[in-house]
């Protein structure tokens, strides 16, 4: 107000625009930390991954995908049986692996 009266009407506008500009930039500053301080708030814990459903759902399938890949082998006969070898040791790795991440 003081500046108003000693600066006279020709510079009222700029003053109050100056004057606008600092609380603008006031509000912003305390909104910014309201923001700041409810963002931790607004977190939820992280959920694993993956869940306990998961993991037997590829349990199973990874085993129903094992018994079937055995039977055609048993059915190609006693000289295919080698190949079972990469398949289930690929069987045990996905599991292991998948399993072996979980944070318990």
């Amino acid at each position: 107000m003081s500046a108003r009266r000693d600066l006279g009407p020709d510079f009222e506008d700029a003053v109050v625009e100056s004057f606008l500009d600092k609380m603008g930039q006031e509000i912003d500053r305390r909104v910014d930390e309201r923001l700041a301080e409810a963002a931790p708030k607004a977190r939820r814990p992280a959920r694993s991954a993956t869940s306990e459903g998961q993991r037997l759902a590829l349990a199973i399938v990874s085993l129903a995908l094992g018994t079937i890949a055995t039977v055609l082998f048993v059915v190609m006969g006693p000289d295919q049986m080698i190949g079972l070898i990469p398949v289930w040791a690929g069987i045990i790795i996905v599991n292991g692996i998948y399993n072996g991440s979980r944070k318990d």
